[in-house]
This record gives C-alpha cells, structure tokens and sequence, in this order.
C-alpha cells in the first residue's frame, strides 16, 4: 500500500506553550540539507562537528570543547557525570529544570544526589548556596562536588555576569564546580546584550549545557566543557549515557547555522521581544498579576483560574501552579506580533465573561 507523507497540522496556528512546540527555523532546515549526501564519518569525526569545535572557540575561547547531544536532559546527566565522583551532590535552585522537569534522570541515571534550595526568583546566591554546602566530610551525607546554575531561570529571570562571577568564585572557594544549564542561553544573552562568553568562562563557569531547540533547531544540544581540568571521561559518560549520535554531523550542522553568525541572537532577541510585548498588554488587563520580572521570554501571571481554563481552549499554554492560578505563557523565534495580540484580545475576551 502507497501512503504519501501529508501535514497533520495548520502551520498558522501558534500557542504560548513552550518553545519546544516551535518548529525548526528555516536556515536551520537548510543547514540539515546542505550536510546531507555523501558519506562522513560517524560518531562525530566528521567535517561538521570538527567545524562546530572552531565556532565553540569564537563564543567560548580556544579551550572549548562541545560535545554535541540528543536533548537537554542528556546533555545535563551527561555534564554533572563528568563533575561528580560517585557520592557526589548537585547544589540547585529547588525549581530548577533538573529537579522538577527532567523525570529524576540526573538521580537515576547520572548516580548523583541533588540538593535543592528554595529560591523566590530561580536564582541561587553564595547565602543560599551554604544552606547546602556543608559536611563534606559527613559520610552520612552525599558531599556537595557542583553548584547547576539555569541562565535564564526557570522563572524567566536572567543572572547578570556579576552574579553569576559572585557564585563561581563562593563554589571554587569551597572545592566545588559550577555547572550552567543555558537551555535558554541565548535569550539571557540577549536580555543582557553581552556575548555568551561574558557570564559563562569569564567568569568561571566549568561546564555549559548549550540549548539550541528551544532557540530554532530541530532537535540537539551540546555539553561544552570551558574548564577542561573540572571533568573526566566526556566521551565514555556521552556514550554510556545513551547521547552518541551516529550521524552527528546533522546535530552539529544544526549548531553551526545558529552560532556561526547571528541567527541564534535574532532568534532570541525577536522571542524576548514578543514576550515584552505579550507582558505589557497583559499589564493592562484588570485581575491579571504579572508574577516574575519578564527578562526573556516567558510570561508568568496569576489569573482566576476558570478563565484560563476557558482561554486554553482557544490557546496552548500551561499551569505553572494550578492550585494558585498561576500559569506560564512562552514566546518563540516565530511568534508573530499578530499573534501576541490575538492572545490579548482572547484574554480580554474571557476575563470580561
């Protein structure tokens, strides 16, 4: 029987989800293309990943090394494997993406232990990173070895160099590393305007989880070590962690096009963009509270909760706490300002019912 590949979806229909629900950007899709054909060598001696180590240095300087992945939670199981011994811990923020959003994988599959901190932003400080950092000696108590870092947070807010530099220097002081989850690395960038550089290596950053879905790929992310003295075996934990690609020339190839020139920054600077202008019309709507600084490109609010249950019928978003009201609304490199004020207006629609 014949079947012939069809759309299964209106591409003019775009919600305020995730940015993970984006596709992939169209110069990105071409980069898929141009790689294809021919043979390359696998499991990353190719031409395109061999390229992608030379783009790495002009964003993170000379000793970089990527090591392109499948997706975000690999690269992060893989990157605190590579800091830890086997009894080692992970200092987060208690809201952080591999506490609350990667289904246990750093505990599970990574053997380690995380130790979490409440935090009314997302962001850790050297003050709430000691209410973890303690009994190294304690064989009771798995020993902190990392401080993981979200650039921007899980709450859309972003750590300036300064404070990210404060935490660096309070980790390496008490023999920790410092791991950094950019998921969303460029729009910290972006919402900064400063090179990625200026709040990862300069500042002491050992290890970087690099996002490109969620910023235009189609799929893959990289782990690049920026300290090659903070890690051990990178290419064994890769492997045995199930995040070797054979045809990593079509993940490399994907970081390539967003960081040999800029797409990556116009990518993020037009999501942060839509998400300021999605924030300052939701400002005007009465009974709708913006809950978090809007840095990047999430919105958090608190509305009643039956008008967002009536409002997600008519656009994608999530709860972020579904007992308080409180949901989360995500721009992407493709949405379009129509967009954001067709959403504005449904809003306004469904709390004036």
């Amino acid at each position: 029987m014949r079947t012939d590949a069809r759309r299964h979806h209106d591409p003019q229909v775009r919600g305020f989800a995730s940015d993970n629900y984006a596709g992939a950007h169209p110069e990105v899709l071409a980069a898929i293309a141009l790689a294809n054909g021919g043979h390359q060598v696998a499991y990353g001696e190719d031409d395109y990943t061999g390229h992608l180590q030379r783009v790495m240095h002009s964003h993170f300087g000379p000793t970089a090394e990527a090591f392109p992945v499948f997706n975000g939670t690999g690269a992060n199981v893989v990157a605190l494997q590579a800091l830890t011994d086997r009894w080692g811990a992970v200092i987060c923020a208690e809201s952080a993406h591999i506490n609350v959003d990667e289904g246990g994988a750093p505990e599970r599959m990574g053997g380690l232990k995380l130790l979490t901190v409440p935090t009314p932003d997302g962001k850790l400080t050297p003050e709430l990173i000691d209410r973890q950092a303690y009994g190294w000696d304690d064989e009771h108590r798995a020993m902190p070895q990392v401080v993981s870092i979200t650039q921007n947070t899980e709450l859309g807010t972003v750590y300036t160099p300064d404070e990210i530099r404060a935490i660096c220097d309070h980790a390496h002081e008490r023999g920790m590393k410092v791991h950094l989850d950019g998921a969303r690395i460029a729009n910290a960038a972006a919402s900064l305007d400063v090179p990625m550089r200026t709040f990862t290596n300069t500042v002491g950053v050992d290890v970087l989880s690099f996002g490109g879905t969620k910023n235009g790929a189609l799929f893959g992310e990289a782990v690049v070590v920026l300290n090659p003295d903070a890690v051990r075996a990178m290419k064994h934990l890769r492997k045995l962690s199930m995040q070797l690609a054979s045809k990593m020339r079509f993940v490399s190839v994907q970081l390539e096009a967003l960081l040999a020139k800029d797409l990556w920054l116009r990518n993020a600077r037009h999501a942060n963009a839509m998400a300021q202008r999605l924030a300052e019309g939701v400002r005007a709507v009465d009974g709708v509270e913006i809950l978090h600084p809007v840095q990047a490109n999430a919105v958090f609010a608190r509305l009643p909760h039956a008008v967002s249950e009536r409002l997600q019928k008519r656009f994608r978003f999530y709860f972020w706490d579904e007992t308080a009201g409180d949901v989360r609304w995500m721009c992407s490199f493709d949405t379009r300002e129509d967009d954001v004020d067709a959403f504005l207006q449904a809003l306004k629609e469904e709390m004036a019912r």
